[in-house]
């Protein structure tokens, strides 16, 4: 069921132990919460979600993002598992966005100095390595300069040691879920440029040994 009157985005994050969830109509009613559920967050996401949608119903949305990863394996598998069936059952589109890329637009909306530069984000992997990208803040939007990979802390520091543009270094830690805004704002950005991913496409970013996930049965 397509509904051609629909006029909102939602954004799901769930990389981190946090639930992130932010929805749009991109005129003025926009919202959005984060909850510290921890290992709760398999039990309580459905139940978070259908509160936080109302007053909006599911005929109201035009569009679904959700934030890939990196991140925790079981989180960003529940999170993208949960938005794909979404975009199955209501014949949406699906915007996959990276955790690293939301981190960095978040961070550029939020102080001025980053804007229109390079911002190298990073965070923990296992075995000692980092998730690394870099992205240009502008004008326009965000522009990924490095994608965003694992690898060893001292290749990552050999990488930045290399770059020949200034930047800032952004360590995602914790409060990963405070960025759902910012997934759910690049999801829009690649929307007006005409793109409409199919769910299908949609898979979880794990680094090193990425998971196919099944898809939902109808």
């Amino acid at each position: 069921m397509k509904f051609d009157s629909a006029q909102y985005g939602l954004a799901i994050h769930t990389a981190s132990p946090e639930l992130g969830l932010a929805i749009d109509n991109f005129v003025g009613d926009a919202r959005s919460q984060v909850w510290e559920l921890g290992r709760d967050l398999s039990t309580h996401l459905h139940v978070h979600l259908a509160a936080f949608l109302q007053p909006q119903a599911w005929a109201d949305l035009a569009f679904v993002a959700v934030a890939q990863g990196p991140g925790g394996f079981t989180g960003t598998r529940l999170g993208v598992v949960t938005a794909r069936t979404l975009a199955q059952q209501l014949e949406l589109p699906l915007f996959a966005v990276s955790t690293l890329a939301a981190v960095a637009h978040a961070q550029a909306t939020q102080v001025e100095s980053l804007q229109h530069t390079n911002i190298a984000v990073q965070m923990l992997a296992q075995r000692g390595e980092v998730f690394g990208a870099i992205y240009q803040s502008s004008s326009d939007g965000l522009h990924m300069l490095l994608p965003d990979a694992v690898m060893s802390l001292d290749h990552w520091q050999q990488t930045l040691a290399a770059w020949t543009s200034p930047y800032q270094l952004i360590q995602a830690t914790g409060g990963l879920g405070t960025s759902v805004s910012s997934v759910l704002a690049l999801a829009q950005h690649d929307r007006q440029q005409g793109l409409k991913p199919h769910w299908s496409e949609v898979l979880p970013f794990y680094g090193q040994h990425p998971v196919v996930s099944p898809a939902p049965q109808a």
